[in-house]
Parts: C-alpha cells; structure tokens; sequence
C-alpha cells in the first residue's frame, strides 16, 4: 500500500507538471527499483528561448531511500540528434549534478527547462559525443518530501535507477545493453561514487565501464569539520543537516542547533544553492551548534559513514579528480578516496588540479572525465594511479 501510494503521488505530480496526463505513464504496478514511472517530451534549454538540440524527455522513476524504503525520484533524459554511429550501442551516461538546493525549483528537470541549469555545459560535453545522458533530480527534489542532500547512498541509487528508467523510454531508442558510464561532481561526485560502490549489488545488469567522480566529499565528518569555522560553509553544512534529517529522521539535528541555527535550518529549507550559501554567510557551523562536537554522537557518526565513499572497490575502473585550492572539500578527500579504492583493489586513475579551487575543479576536470569516459566506452585499457 505504501509503494503504491508514493508511485500515485509520483503520477500525480507528473500529472500537474504537464498538464495533461502524461503520454507515455506506465501503470503503477511495478515495484522494483528503476521501473519508469512517467516519460514526457520536455523543454531543455540552452538560454531562453534557445532550446538544447536534439531531444528530451522528463522522467518519473522508482528508486530507493538510504533506509530501503521505495521512493519515486523525477530526473530528465537528453538525446543528442542524429543516429548513433559509433560501434554497438549508444551509450548512456548517468549526469550527478553537484549542489543546486533544497527547494523543488533547484532541480536540475527545472532549471533545464527553464534554460538556467549551469552545469549544462558539462551536460553538452558528453553529448557532443554522441551520449545520451540522464540527469537525476535525487530523492525529494522535484518530487515531494524534502530533498536528502548528500545522503549519498540514496543519491547513488538515484544515478543508478535513472539508467535503468532511461533505456526503457519508449521513443528513445536506447538499449538495455547500453554501456554505461557515471560521472559526477562535488555533491553530484559523492553521488557517483556511491552509485559506483553499490553498482554491482543494487544494478548488477547495467554494463557500467566505469565512473568518473570529482571534488568527492568522501568523509562526510571531516568535510563538515574542516568547513566549521568557514562562512562559506555554515549555509551548506545547516542544508546538510536538513538533509541527514530528511533520511534519518530520528537523529533530530535540527534540535542540536542554536535558535539562530534553526532559524536558518528553517529558512533554506525551500532554498537554492546561491541563497543557502549567502544566508549562511554571518554565520558560523560551530558557533550555530549548541552541543560541543555534534557529530560526535555514535548514531550520528554510524548515519555519516554508512554514507561516505571509499568502503567498497567498484567493479569497474574508476576516475577521480580534485582541485588542488578546494576551500569546499580539501583535496585530501580526493587522495584518501583514491588510497581506500586502491587500498581494495580497484583500478584508480587520480588527477589533482593545481590551483583549482571547488568550482574550477569542476570546469578544468570536464574535458578530461568525458575523454576518460569515451576511452572506456572504446574498451580501452584503465590507467592507474595505484
């Protein structure tokens, strides 16, 4: 009853967003992971009113919660014109973006369709080679319930069920035989991560070749804790909490904040990214805690690990990049992902920017995770950093 009842409210919000009932719904019986929900043709757009070339669509798609709890996740998926002419087929590639809020009109579904999504510029990159490429929206973002900002065990199956919903889009013409590839950066590189880490258990079927993953906040306790004392931070460790609070309700941290902390909590909860950073800026992370050492508490600390990358060698090789100059997520991140993954036996290439600050990393680290991706669609063999 309960699946059947968040797949309805899924629908529904289909449904509205349309405006008319979706051409393409898919009856709501279908409970397993990655079972399409919903695909409508949708605007995608470069600038207004310039729309991205060739075709998309908006996806409704089951997924599954950290927790294991069915939940109904909104993403789009993008078709470069033209045929496929490369060998096999047209590969897939699942885009994690990197942190766009918590309010619904952050996702990524509506900033493509309303012609403001930044990271579309990377999103291009992949398609100019011919991709398709899905984009999730993540668990609460652009569907109801609020938004599990970097609970990236969910998000990584978000990544991962968005392929499965994608190759089954009736009019796309993809294959379930795809290969497929996982990229992502920042919030969206923790997504990609944990998609590769759970790939081989939760989508053992998808041919995935291997994951590119950038600006990873592979320890969630140390990125929060080394942004503490940063105002650049405070709006983004309080979204965080939200987030952590969204998944695990009953670690309850809003309640270990000061009242100026739950104001804020309170206050971007509806947010985008530029607003949550901005409101946090006459802030503190440690001057709005009101326990000494929050996160030091053993549910706490078990619910940020369950969700940090760098536990388990993903079954494919693996790129991951940094900037040198992150002030976000320091680039000890990107090197201790790199020794734990090495560490059990996986096929690492690392790549530190120097220099690069947390956005830069993301510009500079484009070019080169496409070409990566495209070496392992052409089956070629894996550099190591190891």
């Amino acid at each position: 009853m309960r699946l059947t009842l968040i797949i309805a409210a899924g629908l529904a919000l289909a449904f509205s967003l349309a405006g008319t009932p979706a051409a393409s719904a898919v009856p709501a019986d279908d409970p397993q992971p990655g079972a399409l929900l919903a695909a409508d043709p949708a605007p995608a757009l470069i600038a207004p009113p310039v729309s991205l070339p060739g075709r998309a669509w908006s996806l409704l798609y089951r997924s599954t919660s950290a927790t294991g709890e069915p939940n109904v996740v909104s993403g789009t998926l993008l078709l470069p014109p033209g045929e496929w002419t490369g060998p096999g087929e047209r590969p897939v590639v699942s885009y994690a973006v990197g942190t766009h809020g918590l309010g619904d009109q952050c996702a990524p579904s509506a900033q493509l369709a309303s012609g403001t999504e930044q990271e579309l510029g990377l999103v291009q990159q992949a398609l100019a080679r011919g991709w398709a490429v899905v984009v999730t929206d993540y668990e609460g973002l652009g569907t109801p319930g609020d938004h599990t900002y970097v609970v990236a065990r969910s998000e990584g199956r978000a990544v991962l069920d968005a392929v499965r919903a994608a190759v089954v889009v009736p009019t796309a013409g993809l294959s379930a035989d795809a290969p497929v590839g996982i990229w992502g950066y920042s919030q969206g590189g923790g997504a990609a991560a944990a998609a590769a880490e759970q790939a081989a258990v939760y989508a053992p079927e998808l041919d995935v070749r291997g994951v590119a993953a950038g600006g990873v906040p592979a320890d969630l306790a140390a990125v929060f804790a080394s942004g503490s004392d940063s105002p650049q931070a405070t709006g983004l460790i309080v979204a965080a909490t939200a987030g952590f609070d969204a998944a695990y309700p009953e670690l309850a941290l809003r309640d270990l904040l000061t009242p100026a902390g739950q104001a804020l909590y309170d206050d971007v909860r509806d947010d985008c990214v530029s607003e949550i950073v901005a409101k946090g800026l006459p802030f503190t992370a440690e001057g709005l805690s009101a326990v000494p050492d929050a996160l030091a508490g053993d549910e706490v600390r078990d619910r940020l690990a369950e969700n940090d990358a760098g536990s388990v060698a993903p079954a494919f090789p693996a790129l991951v990049y940094h900037g040198g100059a992150d002030e976000l997520i320091p680039a000890t991140q990107g090197r201790g992902l790199r020794a734990d993954w090495c560490a059990h036996g996986a096929t690492v290439q690392y790549t530190e920017l120097p220099g690069a600050e947390h956005v830069g990393g993301a510009v500079l680290g484009g070019p080169a995770a496409v070409s990566w991706l495209a070496d392992r669609f052409a089956g070629l063999p894996a550099p190591t950093s190891c």
